[in-house]
């Protein structure tokens, strides 16, 4: 705080008496041993080489050059060389310093931005409007107009008594000088702000904004945790082993410029999280119910880590199996198989909840939304899986259920209830969903053939009749956000062709809802499948962009971790060698946030806050080449800053939904 305490006896009531009576509590200005200030007597040119010389710590910029009216054994000699050196002050022609001239108001204002280099940090906008601030605006020197600017801006000046005067050929007094320094000091952000009236308040110019963008790709892949095929790396790992993991998992997907991770939260009726619904996942523990020793929460820390990396984070649900093996841990309460066997069949190896029951139903809606309303999470994100897949000469034992159906007067086939259970599930999550936080995104990964002969010429399984889902009708009604069919052949299978399939999901999506291609690179084995063909099938994906084809999501992550077949290589050199956020949804909120404020450029990095006070997921650096504007960097919402080589760039805010800010503009020299 600044005392107030008197010190000089004729500065009692001077205009300046803050200024000076903070400075000479630093040290920095001394009185004189009758106890006087004399605030209005002016400066000579060697007492202010002596103040910057004490006040300011800057690097040397140039040699000494002796003057010849500066001996050795002046007072300031050491003063006047220390000013010189580091750009403060300068001599005339003849190498003359002229010690005992009186120093002019403007020069100590020049002064100070030439040694303090403000002008890399602020440029002379107000040139043009020197003349309006100052009433002799028009009598500044030439030589000084770009510093006086400058130093308006930087709210340095101070002018008694009339602040629309710069007076800027009178001597600088003792005050002039003490309230000017103490305002360098506040720029520097070395002492707190003192109210005057008499200080020259800058014009708030408003900053330069220009409409930037990207080319935007949702860039995603699934993290597998049933049979620990990816994360953790085994069952019965310690809390903190698995926190490890899962965080370079996370740290992996941001060096390679992903934005998206699939994380599998509900593989079998089971959580990977904390659950009052149902049991912690014995892929976690190697126990189904026991919660991870040290504790923590997998979906909390995942999206604590992911966000902080500009990664979204999709939380995976199964909703209908119940058990990948019987043979497996055993289940515990609460999982579905134990408060309500009636609903839970064996079908094959595993358990099978029934999609046509009530408490099913129920279960799988209530699970999805606690999730959603519990966790950050920015979409729900289900699989393939619905009906199960067939077992040769077994029928799904549901008769009991469709017979029930039929008793209260169902019309509909066996075939068609079924899908229409499943329908009436996508659609009810859907509207809980949008009801619950209207931001959060729903997906669904159908497989990727959805009918054989459609388009003609394709076959395969039929996942309308077998699995009863009709996934396209999901995509035509605009249940959902995404649809990302897996497209899990060669682009040489031509009856399972890659492209004609990926050009049929872009033609069936009146809503425009978003198309991301999944793609299955556990595949890889440098024989029928090279990393060349995931080349290709990204370019595929990438030529139907205009058919909102805008991104691929990748099977599974282990593939990346383990650099298989070189794939983590080919990502990060040419596939997704460039950062990029998440394409926006146009049916979702696309209000952009504010632009950042205050930018500046302090000790070579740029420095911005927040426009606003509303959360922001990340900021956007871009680089000016030409009419061209290139994205160098997506950096967390938690930083406000970035180191930048000298040229012109771009800041923008972005929030949850991927909307962007303008971006605010600014040259670094």
């Amino acid at each position: 705080m600044v005392s107030t305490t008197a010190r000089f006896s004729d500065v009692q009531n001077h205009w300046a008496r803050p200024f000076i009576e903070a400075l000479a509590e630093r040290r920095i200005l001394n009185g004189y041993p009758n106890g006087t200030f004399r605030p209005d007597n002016s400066v000579t040119r060697a007492e202010f080489a002596a103040i910057v010389a004490a006040v300011f710590n800057v690097p040397v910029k140039r040699p000494y050059i002796s003057f010849i009216d500066v001996p050795a054994n002046n007072w300031a000699a050491g003063a006047i060389k220390k000013s010189y050196e580091t750009g403060f002050l300068t001599g005339y022609p003849n190498k003359t310093f002229i010690p005992n001239n009186r120093i002019a108001r403007g020069d100590v204002l020049v002064s100070l931005v030439n040694g303090l280099d403000i002008g890399t940090k602020i440029k002379p906008d107000l040139l043009e409007k020197l003349p309006q601030i100052y009433q002799d605006g028009t009598s500044i020197p030439n030589y000084a107009t770009n510093q006086i600017a400058i130093a308006t801006s930087a709210g340095l000046v101070a002018s008694f008594p009339n602040i629309k005067l710069l007076n800027y050929n009178i001597a600088a007094t003792r005050a002039d000088v003490a309230a000017i320094v103490y305002q360098a000091l506040v720029y520097l952000g070395n002492a707190p702000k003192i109210n005057s009236t008499y200080l020259v308040i800058p014009p708030v110019t408003a900053p330069r904004t220009v409409k930037v963008s990207h080319q935007r790709e949702f860039r995603g892949a699934w993290l597998t945790t049933v049979w620990n095929s990816d994360w953790p790396s085994k069952a019965g790992l310690s809390g903190t082993q698995q926190q490890t993991e899962l965080v370079e998992i996370i740290k992996r997907l941001q060096e390679l410029n992903f934005n998206a991770l699939i994380l599998q939260v509900r593989p079998e009726g089971d959580a990977l999280y904390a659950s009052s619904i149902e049991p912690w996942s014995a892929w976690l523990s190697g126990t189904q119910g026991k919660a991870p020793e040290p504790f923590y929460d997998p979906l909390e820390v995942a999206i604590a880590e992911a966000h902080k990396r500009n990664i979204e984070v999709h939380a995976w649900f199964n909703p209908y199996r119940a058990k990948t093996s019987i043979k497996g841990t055993p289940n515990v309460q609460p999982h579905i198989a134990l408060t309500n066997p009636e609903v839970v069949y064996q079908w094959g190896n595993q358990l099978w909840m029934e999609p046509g029951a009530k408490i099913v139903q129920d279960r799988a809606y209530n699970v999805i939304i606690d999730v959603v309303r519990r966790y950050d999470i920015d979409a729900v994100h289900l699989d393939d899986y619905f009906y199960p897949y067939p077992i040769q000469g077994q029928s799904f034992p549901d008769s009991k259920t469709y017979a029930a159906y039929k008793s209260t007067g169902g019309k509909l086939s066996l075939e068609d209830w079924r899908r229409e259970n499943v329908n009436q599930m996508v659609l009810r999550l859907s509207q809980g969903i949008k009801a619950t936080k209207p931001y959060v995104k729903f997906g669904i990964s159908p497989f990727g053939i959805y009918r054989p002969g459609q388009p003609p010429g394709i076959t395969g399984l039929d996942a309308y009749n077998v699995l009863y889902a009709d996934s396209k009708k999901w995509l035509e009604q605009g249940w959902i956000d995404y649809i990302a069919p897996q497209l899990y052949w060669r682009t040489d299978q031509a009856k399972q062709s890659y492209s004609a399939l990926l050009q049929w999901w872009t033609e069936v999506n009146p809503l425009r809802r978003h198309i991301y291609t999944g793609n299955n690179i556990s595949l890889l084995d440098g024989k029928a499948w090279k990393d060349e063909e995931i080349d290709k099938q990204v370019k595929i994906s990438r030529n139907l962009v205009k058919n909102l084809s805008l991104g691929n999501i990748f099977f599974s992550m282990s593939s990346i971790t383990d650099n298989r077949q070189g794939i983590a290589d080919k990502f990060k050199d040419s596939l997704y060698a460039t950062p990029a956020i998440v394409p926006a949804m146009s049916w979702q909120n696309q209000s952009p946030p504010p632009p950042p404020k205050d930018l500046q450029f302090i000790n070579g990095r740029l420095n911005w806050q927040p426009g606003d006070n509303q959360p922001v997921r990340s900021w956007t650096l871009y680089r000016q080449s030409g009419d061209t504007w290139t994205l160098q960097r997506i950096l967390s919402a938690g930083t406000t800053f970035a180191t930048v080589q000298p040229g012109t760039y771009a800041v923008c805010a972005v929030d949850r939904l991927a909307n962007e800010s303008e971006g605010v503009v600014i040259t670094v020299s």
